[in-house]
């Protein structure tokens, strides 16, 4: 697996990466043992970049990746996020903080949960809109300068949040927002400004929350307590519209010989050199499956057809019900 540049100030990782989230909440029941042999068969195909988050679980998905870590963590480049706050006892409350208080005391619990020394790469999982952004990562370089963190990162944030706080407040190695061929917002100025600065770009959701796996035909194939039933592309008519789009997509893998998981992903790789997918799994079989797009080469006519199917806002549908939308900064 070819190891790349994050961002310009020295952190380094796979090309393709592993989000950790669905194996503790939102997609399904968990499997702790399913999920380590998969963390383990991650670190055997190389794909040694993985995101985690405080708020998933809540804090038990920090828990079973550290377990993983054990004996591993010098062969890991790890990421994690703080700013989504919730109850757990009541996990379904939310608010946001980026508070300097809170960042400290949330990144030594993250420490502690994740049993490391030092986080590689730190997120603001969500702006804080009641605390000015700047003050959130002032906040965060303190932890930098103190060794607890080696790279700063943002979640969701606009082109013009980015840059400023890059260029004011402290260089920033990565954003991470969600990218794919269904969710095409980044492009709206956010790949520019990575470019521009040297900032690394980590996509989340780069299969559409599986829904560009072709896995899915039906609403009801979702189990109960998933949460993508409350998603809106994957509700009522926007179901059938967006499983259309899907069948073209079908139809392209099949004449490569690749899966469409395969071909999305390496649509988004092929989009710019500094872009990092992170498809999540918690199974050994889509892993691997996954880490085949690598093999996936896509030409300039089959990039311009890709793009011609799935122009930018061709997905029906939000991509987050509107309460969620509301956090992502504009």
């Amino acid at each position: 697996m070819q190891q790349k540049k994050l961002g310009a100030h020295g952190l380094m990782a796979s090309q393709l990466g592993l989000g950790c989230m669905g194996m503790s909440e939102f997609y399904g029941a968990r499997n702790d043992a399913e999920s380590l042999q998969t963390l383990a068969r991650a670190i055997e195909l190389g794909i040694t970049f993985w995101d985690t988050a405080d708020a998933y679980g809540p804090y038990t998905n920090e828990e079973l990746v550290g377990k993983a870590l054990k004996g591993n963590r010098d062969k890991i480049t790890l990421a994690t996020k703080f700013g989504i706050v919730r109850d757990i006892e009541n996990p379904q409350l939310r608010s946001l903080s980026g508070k300097p208080d809170y960042v400290r005391q949330a990144c030594e619990n993250s420490l502690r949960r994740l049993g490391t020394d030092v986080i590689d790469l730190y997120y603001l999982h969500r702006v804080d809109p009641t605390t000015p952004v700047e003050e959130t990562v002032a906040a965060m370089a303190e932890l930098k300068a103190a060794g607890k963190i080696k790279g700063i990162g943002l979640s969701e944030v606009s082109a013009a949040t980015l840059e400023r706080v890059h260029t004011t407040v402290h260089p920033i190695a990565a954003i991470q927002s969600e990218y794919s061929l269904w969710t095409r917002d980044p492009e709206d100025g956010v790949l520019d400004v990575c470019e521009k600065y040297g900032i690394a770009f980590v996509a989340y959701s780069p299969l559409g929350r599986g829904f560009l796996t072709g896995q899915f035909k039906r609403f009801e194939d979702l189990a109960e307590d998933d949460y993508r039933r409350f998603s809106p592309r994957f509700q009522g008519e926007n179901f059938q519209k967006n499983l259309d789009l899907v069948k073209k997509i079908e139809e392209m893998a099949a004449a490569k010989n690749c899966t469409s998981s395969q071909l999305a992903l390496a649509w988004v790789m092929a989009q710019r050199d500094f872009i990092f997918p992170i498809p999540g799994t918690k199974r050994v079989k889509y892993l691997e499956e996954n880490a085949g797009a690598l093999h996936v080469s896509l030409s300039k006519e089959e990039l311009k057809t890709l793009d011609e199917t799935f122009p930018k806002d061709a997905a029906a549908g939000m991509r987050y019900p509107e309460s969620m939308m509301a956090s992502v900064n504009k």
